[in-house]
């Protein structure tokens, strides 16, 4: 059967953002998937915590620590992460959302284009 043009775009998102992660800081997530809903690109990040970060977790300061160094380390990145978005759907992102839940070892990251791409990707199919 074959992949929808949804899915497979789904798919090469995922991969684009496990490689420059990769790239960027040695090691990408244990799982990635992405949603397209709409006008947004929806990631989330499955065991990102490195071995350091899953100890520093555990207490208070180091919850904030984390939080407070993944956030620097996202506002040095955002454009590369908005410019696959662009680069792969052919929308521009308007703006772009990440948090990351020390608890659960995932990020999550939203983009919002400027068109419905889900509407866009579901046409071609």
């Amino acid at each position: 059967m074959a992949v929808s043009p949804k899915k497979k775009l789904e798919s090469d998102l995922s991969e684009a953002f496990i490689k420059l992660q990769r790239d960027l800081i040695g090691r990408g997530p244990q799982e990635t998937r992405t949603y397209i809903v709409h006008d947004m690109v929806i990631a989330r990040f499955k065991g990102v915590l490195t071995v350091e970060e899953k100890h520093l977790v555990e207490n208070e300061n180091g919850r904030k620590l984390v939080k407070q160094m993944r956030q620097v380390l996202r506002e040095m990145y955002s454009k590369k992460f908005e410019e696959i978005v662009e680069r792969y759907t052919g929308c521009k992102v308007l703006s772009s959302h990440s948090d990351i839940s020390t608890k659960m070892g995932e990020r999550i990251e939203v983009f919002v284009v400027d068109k419905d791409l889900e509407r866009i990707v579901e046409t071609k199919g």
